[in-house]
């Protein structure tokens, strides 16, 4: 991974953090068993297992969560359907609620303080994003769990998770996948896809390369915030992930020379 300094031993305590502050990403599906739809105990629990491990390395870890495992504006589409696309969207938000705060759960049973915060009030299950408090829990060791996107419709969670890296001065921005990095083409259709190791955000978007929406792309680049896609299901990545190991795909700029 040329885009990144030598690679630390993660579970050297010695070693300085490669990031001090991340996003990670997590789409809902990440939450259930593959192709199935809701919330899978045993995938929670090993999400949540994963981010103490990483928590515990001295990270601070914010968390952005899709809903796509229960509900998708797509199955909305259409012109017989009676449900307008914006109201679709305000029920994904919803929908990424509901796993924050399963994924709340899990992670206080592993052991972490933990704060869901939400763009949309909803004031008797979790907190409203305040970006001053999300840094402060932050900076007490909570893992800061963000839902609802950013509160409006037609933004992608991966654009939330862009805007508030960006906010909470993340350091990257890690984009979990259930597969190994970003390749050439879907590896899950074509057996012979070739994997990137590094990326710079021109040559995501002249190859339209779909690792985050095109917004999302944008942000980081204007503002240089990196981007490392990497494969959730392996034990150990997240952990790898935040402290600088050569794991997945690295999207940034291009090392000087």
């Amino acid at each position: 991974m040329p885009s990144v300094p030598a690679a630390q031993n993660a579970s050297d305590a010695s070693a300085p953090l490669r990031y001090k502050r991340v996003i990670l990403k997590l789409s809902g599906e990440s939450l259930s068993a593959s192709g199935d739809r809701g919330i899978g105990a045993v995938e929670v629990a090993h999400i949540a297992a994963q981010i103490r491990s990483a928590l515990d390395s001295g990270c601070q870890i914010a968390v952005v969560i899709g809903g796509g495992n229960i509900l998708r504006g797509a199955q909305f589409s259409g012109r017989n359907n009676n449900v307008q696309e914006a109201t679709a969207h305000y029920m994904g938000m919803l929908a990424t609620t509901i796993n924050a705060l399963a994924l709340q759960d899990a992670l206080e049973s592993a052991g972490c303080q933990t704060r869901v915060m939400s763009a949309l009030e909803m004031d008797t299950v979790c907190e409203r994003f305040i970006r001053r408090r999300a840094l402060r829990h932050l900076e007490k060791g909570r893992v800061v769990v963000l839902a609802a996107g950013i509160g409006s419709p037609f933004v992608t969670t991966d654009t939330a998770a862009a805007q508030r890296a960006l906010e909470l001065n993340a350091d990257v921005v890690l984009k979990a996948t259930r597969v190994d990095g970003v390749y050439s083409e879907d590896p899950e259709k074509n057996p012979h896809a070739v994997m990137y190791e590094s990326l710079s955000y021109a040559e995501v978007i002249e190859k339209n390369l779909r690792v985050m929406d095109g917004t999302a792309i944008a942000l980081c680049r204007e503002h240089s915030t990196p981007i490392l896609v990497f494969n959730f299901n392996k034990d150990g990545n997240i952990v790898k992930a935040v402290a600088g190991e050569s794991v997945g795909t690295w999207i940034g700029e291009k090392p000087v020379g």
